[in-house]
């Protein structure tokens, strides 16, 4: 079974920086994307950024010019540079990888990582 493991939350203030990283382990097979999810307290799981294994990437609307994602096929990983962060950044941060191969809906997810930003 899939595990994806996050690494690099925290707290921090606000014009900061922060690295996230994920890697997916356990799996024989190259995924078709990852990216990264965030959800606040009291709100949906909305999607921050993504990147295919071609290399194609997509940002939320609200990270555009902060935030960069990057990856590493060969070793399953994603990483999430955020840069100027702001108070409404802070949420629970999820890893997320999509494989046909996956059971279900195709989406494997991490454990969650908290990120805190003060002003």
């Amino acid at each position: 079974q899939v595990q994806l493991v996050e690494s690099g939350g925290g707290l921090v203030q606000a014009g900061g920086s922060l690295r996230l990283s994920c890697a997916a382990s356990k799996i024989t097979f190259r995924l078709n994307a990852m990216g990264w999810y965030q959800q606040a307290p009291g709100k949906q799981r909305e999607l921050v950024a993504v990147i295919t294994s071609g290399g194609s990437v997509n940002y939320a609307d609200s990270v555009k010019g902060r935030f960069t994602i990057s990856g590493d096929n060969a070793k399953n990983t994603v990483y999430l540079q955020m840069n100027s962060l702001k108070p409404e950044d802070t949420a629970v941060y999820y890893c997320n990888a999509k494989s046909p191969y996956f059971f279900g809906d195709g989406n494997a997810w991490g454990q969650g990582t908290q990120v805190t930003v003060s002003s």
